[in-house]
Parts: C-alpha cells; structure tokens; sequence
C-alpha cells in the first residue's frame, strides 16, 4: 500500500533520485519532465461515498463476542471482493499516535538532518526512494523513510534516525503493537479460508516487517504528477495509517479509481500479493496509488508484514486440491530479487508468478 519493498541489504536497491521535498520547496512554475505522467490527466475517478471500502470491527472479532459470526463473514468478503477494509478497535491507537508525531517530526527536519538516514548504494533501508531501476523512467512525487523493524536481530540500526530523540523507542513500540495485529487478521483469514491457523500464522510469527513512512510534498501540477504508481502490495499484508488530514489514497475497483475516506483512527488493511498467492486466487491483491494535494503535504506510515525468510511464496498445499495451483511457488529469495529489480506497474508481478491455464 503505497508501495512497499521487501527485502535484504543483499538483494540490490534504488537508483539515486533528487529529493522531491527540497524539490517542491523551491516553488517551481514547471515541474521536471521526469515527474510528469500523461496519464493522470485522462485517468477517471470514481467519486461515490457509497463505494467506501467495508469497516472491520476487531472488537466483535473475539470468539465469545456477540456478532463474532457476522463479523468473521463480513471479514472475509472484504478479502475477496475488495481486498482492502479499515480495521477499528484494534487496541494499537496509543503506539499509533505516537508513531504520527515522530514521522511529522522527522520529515520537519532540514535536509542534511535527515541525509544522516539516507540510502546506500544497493541497500533498500534509510530514507530516499524505491523502485527506481532506470535513469529514463518516470518518477514519483514523493520521498520515504523505509525501515525494516523486524526480525529484531535483522535491524539495521544505521538508518534508524536519532533525532527526534523518541523516535526508535516509539517505532520499536509501534512495530509490536502492529505486528500483533496482524497475527491476529492472519488467524481470522485462515478460519475463513476452512485451513488451521497455525498454518499460516507461523509464517509470519517470526516474518518480515518493513515499515515505510511516506511524504508527499503539496504541488503546483498536483494533477499531472503521482505519488505513488498504481500498483499491487508484493507483501503478504500491509497496514497503513493516514498521519494527516490530507487524503490521497485510491483504489481500483471495475476499472475506476475510488478515494479512499479513512475512518478516524482506523488501520487501512490491504492484502498483498503473497496472500493471494497463498489463498490460491481465493482472496485479492489490489491496484492502488497516491495522489498528491495542491496546496498541503500528506503524510501516511505503511507496515508491510511478509513471511519468514524460509517461507517458500507458493499457494498452500490444503487451498490446491479441489482446483489444482493457479500460482508458481518460487524461493523467498527469488521472490524478493524478482521484487526489487522491478519497477512499480501495476499487477505485473502477479502476472509473472500465474500458471498459464
């Protein structure tokens, strides 16, 4: 969800871009070549209140809970027919305020402040860009702060940023608070998918967590520009927080681009790519982007959770036998190489992973 990187210092990284906050900063009339995108000038969007992706309510998601039944339904329709639903009474809004005040913080910084964060060469962490493969291809309005907190024993702690000074303490917080979260949606969606929780849940107990602060500077040419590229999660599940009141995010639903409403202190949650793959198709991975504002920078924090590093990404073996595997299975390494050597576009690595029928 606003894109996502999963991966190891080993795997390659993002080419070197200008930093798009000093960029905007400098209140230029024209926007660089490289930032304008035809597209979104034709691009259609949905704008219909009635189209607003399901609400989830964790707190009847307790098994002796009145409207556990109906809830656990209406939890798996939303990750099969949207692929994206906003989760409430989730118990993390604590760790997640706090989260939004050290990101707002450390975007606030000067620029050689936060450079002290700043991507190496063939290194995914720190704060810089993502997918950025060629020096032709267009490229996003916007900047991030990509941290992996987990596995604790895998961090980095180079491109942890130091100042302010509650930031690692409240994003270690965070990162728990999270992950928890999302054990417990794994649970759930493998009751819906008829297989045993512990099945799935032990992949991800002690998986992957990459969590991506995001930073989309307010522009002069907000509709020809994008924030993120359309694209599909390549995680297996991602939980987003809006940091800002500034709104941007939109969905691809019948071909049509919906806006995103969130709901005051919800957890956007969108299925990734390897949850499709491993649900067997049974649930989605869905095409998303970033808009950007004219006037106001938004802010927005993404965690993506993938599975253990000795998790084969395939269908599992219980969601094959009535219709056969409708997905490759490759190593995780493969995968995650497949992932970072490739630009965002779309579903284009889900098509890649398909068995031809």
């Amino acid at each position: 969800m606003e894109t996502e990187v999963i991966g190891r210092r080993d795997f390659g990284g993002s080419l070197p871009v200008d930093n798009v906050q000093a960029l905007a900063s400098k209140n230029l009339g024209d926007i660089p070549p490289r930032y304008i995108r035809p597209e979104v000038e034709v691009s259609e969007d949905l704008v219909d209140e009635s189209l607003q992706i399901p609400v989830i309510d964790m707190g009847k998601l307790v098994s002796d809970q009145f409207g556990y039944d109906d809830e656990l339904a209406k939890l798996h329709q939303a990750c099969k027919e949207w692929g994206f639903f906003q989760l409430i009474n989730h118990g993390a809004s604590e760790a997640i305020e706090k989260m939004k005040v050290v990101t707002e913080e450390f975007f606030e910084l000067p620029l050689e402040e936060k450079m002290t964060c700043a991507q190496l060469p063939n290194n995914i962490e720190g704060y810089g860009q993502a997918f950025v493969v060629s020096e032709d291809q267009k490229l996003d309005w916007g900047d991030m702060l990509f941290l992996m907190p987990l596995p604790v024993s895998h961090r980095n702690m180079r491109f942890w940023p130091m100042t302010p000074t509650s930031f690692r303490s409240t994003l270690d917080e965070y990162s728990s608070e999270l992950h928890k979260v999302s054990i417990s949606l794994f649970s759930l969606m493998a009751k819906n998918l008829g297989i045993d929780s512990e099945k799935l849940t032990s992949l991800y107990e002690d998986g992957r967590q990459g969590v991506r602060m995001n930073y989309y500077p307010p522009c002069v040419q907000a509709d020809k520009v994008m924030g993120i590229t359309p694209h599909s999660d390549a995680t297996g599940m991602t939980l987003l927080i809006q940091v800002n009141e500034v709104q941007g995010l939109q969905i691809k639903k019948n071909h049509k681009w919906i806006p995103v409403k969130p709901v005051p202190g919800a957890i956007i949650i969108n299925i990734g790519d390897i949850m499709e793959i491993m649900s067997n198709g049974e649930y989605s991975s869905i095409e998303h982007r970033a808009v950007v504002n004219f006037g106001k920078a938004r802010l927005s924090i993404a965690a993506f959770h993938s599975p253990n590093v000795s998790t084969n990404i395939g269908p599992l073996a219980d969601l094959m036998r009535e219709s056969g595997a409708k997905y490759k299975t490759l190593s995780n390494d493969n995968y995650v190489r497949l992932i970072v050597s490739s630009k965002l576009d779309g579903k284009s690595l889900l098509n890649h992973m398909r068995v031809m029928q």
